[in-house]
């Protein structure tokens, strides 16, 4: 989807210094974070790094939007009641998943994303090959993120956490292709090319395409943070193309794994 890779200047700017102002709630609470995140509390002396805390802030709004996306393609898109029953708990599962991340990283930062409301290009919750291109899309850009927490964070702790919640959302990825070839026939169905964040229409089949995740060559959270900015900005949304008239809340709630063996408990595992 190569909307997503706009660059949005002055919006941008503004995410950024949203999700700063967000992750400085790290920064004041450090009693509580130390004892939340014993990675942080071993560098005591001189306390999370800035490149964390905007690591964080940034994941955390990610999170909020995935969160967003998975409900409302739940609740809102009508291919979804036509899905298989497996289709069907892969998305619901998903939306907990990220959900739980997203609890994680405000333990973290202490405050709600700085950013809640969220656009997406028109079509979005009703038609399926714009939902499964934009799913894919968002899924490639997560990995990335994520990737850029394995390069950047700076405790072992913390970059194998990264780790962690990518391998989440490469999962993410792969089960949202395999949709593709499961939309019914009177919902657009079957799709047989679905077109993620690099802008190129893929076969869905197989839908595990790669050898590698993909790095989209970012080594910076700045450069995640771009690629997010339309769909948490409105004005930088109207830029892209987006609908910007309708904007979509995100609404926590207490996430419920598929598998208590899969949870965090600790960063040991």
């Amino acid at each position: 989807m190569s909307t997503v890779q706009q660059e949005p200047g002055v919006d941008r700017r503004r995410f950024l210094g949203r999700t700063a102002t967000a992750g400085a709630g790290a920064l004041v609470g450090a009693s509580a974070l130390q004892a939340l995140i014993p990675s942080f509390a071993a560098a005591a002396a001189s306390g999370p790094t800035s490149g964390d805390v905007a690591i964080v802030g940034a994941a955390q709004i990610a999170e909020a939007l995935a969160v967003t996306t998975y409900t409302n393609i739940i609740h809102r898109s009508p291919f979804f009641k036509h899905l298989p029953d497996d289709d069907q708990g892969y998305l619901k599962a998903a939306r907990q998943e990220e959900m739980s991340h997203y609890a994680l990283e405000q333990s973290v930062t202490g405050k709600p994303a700085a950013f809640t409301t969220f656009y997406y290009p028109h079509k979005m919750f009703h038609d399926a090959q714009t939902t499964l291109d934009v799913l894919v899309s968002l899924e490639d850009a997560f990995i990335a993120a994520y990737l850029v927490g394995v390069r950047n964070f700076s405790t072992a702790d913390l970059r194998v956490t990264a780790a962690r919640i990518m391998g989440i959302e490469s999962d993410h990825r792969t089960l949202a292709r395999v949709l593709g070839g499961d939309v019914s026939k009177r919902d657009g169905g079957p799709i047989k090319k679905i077109t993620g964040v690099q802008g190129h229409a893929e076969p869905a089949d197989p839908p595990n395409n790669n050898g590698y995740e993909r790095t989209l060559l970012w080594t910076d959270i700045s450069q995640a943070v771009t690629a997010l900015t339309p769909f948490a900005d409105k004005t930088a949304a109207k830029k892209a193309g987006f609908d910007a008239a309708k904007g979509y809340d995100f609404k926590p709630f207490t996430a419920h794994l598929p598998n208590d063996l899969g949870g965090f408990h600790s960063f040991a595992g």
